[in-house]
């Protein structure tokens, strides 16, 4: 393997210290640079040309990316984009990007990215409530990590909150935005049932105080057979006797309370509060 594909590997930025623990001698990291292959950014760190900005901040650094930053490297929801990179840095500090500390699992050697179980950790102390938990029932639902796993790494009264975060998933969602939904229902105090199956008409998405099916739609119910399926299904469960709303990502993440009024002008007629 040369220096160029094992940078491809690494993800396209890596110290120099990394290079020769892999293998590589000086002279073959020089010799990558003099021919183009490879640019130096600084003494140190090299990088393919056109690297990745967020390894190559986060390389420059010294840290890892982490928090939601480190989300689609692992393969997990992530609701919002953050506005600046989350880093895990041992020390240091660095302008413009949000600083974590603390590790507690090997990263994702040699890409820099913090392991699974460091990035749901930050992520519990450090995200808003929803973004937190949508994160951790992703890797849930993967079976990549467990709430008493998690709960047992969050000790004493500063990780209260933290803690409070994971009583906010139950690993019942098929989205990201599922989760939203949920927690956007249970904080009116509606009774809320997730994936329910009801005769006739099959798994619905969210089954509210008993008789309000609310379907999330993804881009997947667009298409002209999931189209057709989904007028099928709310005919069903009208004349089984349910009301039925329909709601998209952009609803429930931009518009909540007209969601929450829509449900409770459903739900004042048939539920005494």
């Amino acid at each position: 393997m040369d220096v160029k594909v094992y940078l491809e590997y690494a993800g396209s930025v890596a110290r120099t210290a990394t290079l020769l623990q892999a293998g590589f001698t000086s002279n073959r990291i020089r010799a990558a640079v003099a021919a183009g292959e490879i640019r130096r950014l600084r003494h140190g760190v090299v990088a393919l040309p056109g690297a990745r900005a967020d390894f190559v901040a986060a390389v420059l650094a010294n840290g890892m990316l982490t928090c939601a930053s480190a989300a689609p490297f692992h393969g997990i929801w992530r609701l919002h984009e953050p506005a600046r990179l989350h880093l895990l840095c041992a020390h240091g500090a660095a302008p413009g990007m949000v600083i974590h500390r603390g590790s507690l699992v090997p990263p994702e050697y040699p890409r820099p990215v913090a392991g699974l179980t460091d990035a749901l950790l930050h992520a519990l102390r450090c995200l808003p409530p929803v973004d937190a938990a949508v994160m951790v029932e992703s890797a849930l639902l993967q079976g990549r990590t467990s709430l008493d796993y998690l709960r047992q790494r969050l000790p004493g009264n500063r990780n209260g909150a933290a803690r409070a975060v994971l009583e906010l998933v139950d690993g019942t969602a098929d989205s990201a935005i599922e989760v939203v939904a949920r927690l956007l229902f249970m904080s009116q105090g509606i009774y809320t049932q997730t994936q329910v199956h009801l005769p006739g008409i099959g798994v619905v998405d969210f089954l509210l105080e008993g008789f309000l099916i609310v379907e999330i739609d993804g881009s997947t119910h667009l298409e002209r057979g999931q189209v057709k399926k989904d007028r099928g299904r709310n005919n069903a469960s009208i004349l089984t006797g349910y009301a039925v709303l329909r709601y998209g990502y952009h609803d429930v993440v931009y518009n909540p309370q007209k969601v929450i009024d829509e449900v409770w002008q459903v739900l004042r007629g048939r539920v005494i509060r």
